[in-house]
């Protein structure tokens, strides 16, 4: 049963169009699949973030999802928190609400995982936001994009853009994972963690 309550959902990435296609902003592709999809708009919040107004899910008896607040941040990845941090605050969202997407080096290609609480495991923006909400009991949607190839420095790997013949097959992953979200805010965590990961 979908807890009560609106949530909070953070696409990580870095700003501008420079990075849109990258690797390291996958999580900014999924938000704004995830907001347009469900009829979202976004607009610029004072907090540095551009955020849409969602109901994901249906409950029984038809009725819309829950609430949610999708947002991709103006800044970049290694400073995430601050924002993170004041959207919460404005729109008064507990810890347990907020959930956050990134990419993940150590999955593969269109691997997604969700996980709550644990280390940041090197990821600069969690360990922003961790240290911003003070706690890092949040939950997190894992978007495996695998390890870089050869001997290729892993920051440039994360920072160059997916190669155009892998699109289709990344389009399909950001849909999975949009349901993914829409999964976990719909019903619950735990649930919807066990059908993701036993697909």
């Amino acid at each position: 049963m979908a807890s009560s309550g609106p949530w909070l959902i953070v696409g990580l990435g870095n700003p501008g169009e420079k990075y849109a296609r990258n690797r390291h902003n996958i999580g900014h592709q999924v938000v704004q699949y995830l907001a347009e999809s469900n009829g979202g708009t976004f607009t610029h919040h004072k907090a540095g973030a551009s955020t849409a107004q969602v109901r994901l899910g249906t409950l029984p008896g038809g009725r819309p999802g829950p609430a949610a607040t999708v947002a991709y941040l103006d800044c970049y990845m290694n400073v995430s928190g601050g924002p993170t941090a004041a959207l919460m605050k404005f729109f008064k969202i507990p810890t347990d609400h907020l959930l956050v997407v990134h990419d993940e080096l150590d999955l593969d290609e269109h691997v997604l995982r969700l996980k709550k609480n644990g280390g940041e495991g090197g990821h600069n923006g969690l360990k922003s936001i961790s240290a911003a909400i003070g706690t890092r009991d949040y939950a997190r949607l894992r978007v495996g994009i695998g390890r870089p190839p050869g001997r290729m420095n892993p920051a440039d790997y994360v920072l160059s853009d997916f190669p155009p013949r892998d699109q289709v097959e990344w389009e399909i992953t950001v849909r999975e994972a949009a349901d993914a979200i829409t999964d976990v805010v719909s019903t619950d965590l735990p649930a919807a963690q066990q059908r993701l990961h036993t697909r």
